[in-house]
């Protein structure tokens, strides 16, 4: 996918401050799938384009079930942090296997949030071929990160410009509210 497409941005986990080695999307992981990320501002989804070889594979000629997996979780995690504005971990997700993903074949990989409240976030992702055709689908719900646990998980202290993608909590939403009058 081009970047340069007119309503698109791409996503950069280096824009976050902290380093990461995300199996999925981080472009130095050596053994990872090094996919790109775009978040389509005007459908409101992220999406991203992919062919794995057949290192990924579960069955000689099909893409893993678990990488399909992967691939999905990942896309649903940027679309809350794109689309949902929030840093989230996924605590459910569930999926339909509707068609096979081969391996050397393109596929795109869409994820959009349907809601958002009292910490949660529910999204939806879904493998297409080239056609348009539906091979997977997947709904996940996502509990977003508070600062102490985003801190713990990227492994220290966060970059102060980015606390707008935190849950926040009473004591942060009166601050707010204070800031604000």
């Amino acid at each position: 996918m081009d970047s340069a497409r007119a309503g698109t941005v791409r996503l950069h986990n280096e824009d976050w401050g902290f380093e990461t080695n995300c199996f999925v999307c981080e472009p130095q992981n050596q053994h990872g799938l090094r996919m790109s990320f775009f978040h389509d501002t005007a459908r409101s989804l992220v999406v991203a384009e992919f062919e794995l070889a057949d290192a990924f594979s579960g069955a000689p000629t099909l893409v893993h079930g678990g990488v399909s997996l992967a691939i999905l979780d990942e896309a649903m995690a940027w679309a809350c942090i794109a689309i949902g504005h929030q840093w989230a971990v996924t605590t459910e997700t569930s999926a339909r296997f509707l068609r096979t993903v081969r391996v050397g074949s393109l596929y795109t990989v869409e994820a959009g949030v349907i809601d958002h409240e009292h910490g949660a976030m529910r999204t939806t992702g879904r493998i297409l071929d080239r056609r348009g055709g539906l091979r997977v689908e997947a709904a996940a719900t996502f509990t977003t990160l508070g600062e102490a646990q985003a801190a713990r998980f990227a492994g220290g202290a966060l970059d102060p410009a980015h606390q707008s993608y935190l849950r926040q909590t009473p004591e942060h939403m009166s601050e707010h509210n204070r800031e604000q009058t």
